[in-house]
């Protein structure tokens, strides 16, 4: 053991910190809920706001309340548990009202400092415990407060505590910074696009007129692959299956390959092995918000790749089309009006190839497409910058975390 430290029962913490619980050191009240008929939706006079966990997220859907009902309230400072999920232990943070049965407000006694208390609940170990614990029965069960209370905490001295809830305030600032600075770059990026992809800003060197073109003009539309459930599907590679990409391998316009699938290769026509810069389609889904969902196919790991028959695969002809400018069309509010357009009045959210194909736009000579392309693939390559340096940050934070709050490293 190192100079210095001692075992406890919560492990091994410097000598002059001290082996607690949660519960020793902090106490938990759940909100209260008052009768839905005395709500108001907008600000009034003698009426207090009610908190619930989707506030935290949206100021859409404020809820008021008359004061009178207001038993529990909290205020910006306070710490705030997600009662219910997904997922459930939600720590948060930062609004002032009443709040409901489904928050729990967290009060700190005098022997432990209100931040650190906060970063003590936000650790990545407690969250896995309070969720597995959770989930005993069939579904979500709510926190386990007696978990929870009797959770083993390494307590330094006041003046530390404080150094450890500044020092991990820091890299939340930072990240914060990150954020916003990413939305944005996100926003300056969906302006350019509206702009570049409709001809309203030219590129300097540029001036021919556009032509309005079908998608079915410059490429083709093909339909993901049939097969026969659990006996055309293996567990893994083999020398006689191809891997199968699924609507959830379209992430954020990217095409992603985790959680995929292994399909009979007997099954996969050679029109249906994905090519480089094809654009993956999501072409029929339960959510109609995910029909018309795209991502660029860019994988070069060594592996053949198909799609499922809810999907889809646009193929651009490369003598008349800059693939990368056909994928950013179909990132536009243009392309998913279409879509929403298409699917309007019919309970079966399905497209077909001949419904991307007749989906018409405004389309440059080839070499404004592929300058277009280019500004805005890289502004696309600043935004992956930018949000790898904030998973970084966040993956340092995580380490931090571990470090400080257990005494392995020491800030007094």
């Amino acid at each position: 053991m190192r100079p210095g430290y001692k075992q406890t029962e919560v492990g091994v913490i410097p000598e002059d910190w001290k082996a607690t619980t949660i519960g020793d050191v902090a106490s938990f009240s759940g909100g209260s809920q008052p009768p839905r008929h005395t709500f108001k939706f907008a600000p009034t006079k003698g009426y207090i706001r009610l908190i619930q966990i989707r506030d935290y997220k949206s100021d859409a859907f404020e809820t008021y309340i008359p004061d009178s009902l207001a038993q529990k309230r909290c205020t910006a400072n306070d710490i705030m548990i997600g009662r219910y999920g997904p997922p459930v232990f939600q720590i948060l943070r930062g609004i002032d009202g009443a709040y409901n049965v489904a928050l729990i407000k967290t009060v700190p006694s005098d022997r432990i400092d209100r931040d650190y208390l906060f970063y003590v609940l936000k650790q990545e170990k407690l969250f896995q415990l309070i969720d597995a614990l959770s989930r005993r029965s069939s579904g979500q069960t709510g926190v386990e407060m007696p978990a929870l209370k009797g959770y083993g905490l390494p307590l330094p001295n006041p003046p530390e505590q404080r150094a450890i809830a500044a020092a991990l305030s820091d890299v939340d600032a930072l990240l914060a910074k990150l954020d916003q600075f990413i939305a944005k770059k996100c926003d300056l990026k969906q302006a350019t696009m509206q702009r570049l992809l409709t001809g309203q800003t030219r590129l300097p060197g540029f001036s021919e007129e556009w032509e309005v073109k079908r998608l079915g003009d410059i490429g083709d539309c093909l339909r993901g692959v049939t097969y026969k459930g659990d006996s055309d599907l293996s567990p893994y590679d083999t020398a006689h299956t191809k891997r199968l990409l699924r609507s959830n391998n379209v992430q954020n316009a990217t095409v992603v390959t985790t959680d995929i699938q292994f399909v009979n290769a007997a099954r996969v026509s050679e029109n249906q092995l994905l090519r480089d810069n094809d654009i993956l389609i999501c072409m029929a889904n339960g959510s109609k918000a995910l029909v018309g969902k795209a991502g660029l196919f860019t994988v070069s790991d060594g592996y053949k790749y198909t799609f499922g028959a809810f999907m889809g695969c646009f193929r651009s002809n490369s003598v008349e089309s800059n693939a990368t400018f056909v994928f950013f069309l179909f990132q536009t509010g243009r392309y998913r009006n279409y879509i929403n357009n298409l699917l309007a009045g019919s309970s079966i959210n399905n497209l077909n190839p001949s419904s991307i194909e007749s989906l018409e736009f405004p389309i440059p000579l080839l070499p404004e497409q592929t300058a277009i392309a280019t500004v805005l693939s890289d502004m696309d390559t600043e935004l992956a910058a930018l949000e790898a340096r904030r998973d970084k940050t966040r993956a340092l934070k995580q380490g931090m975390m571990q470090e400080l709050l257990t005494g392995r490293i020491r800030l007094v």
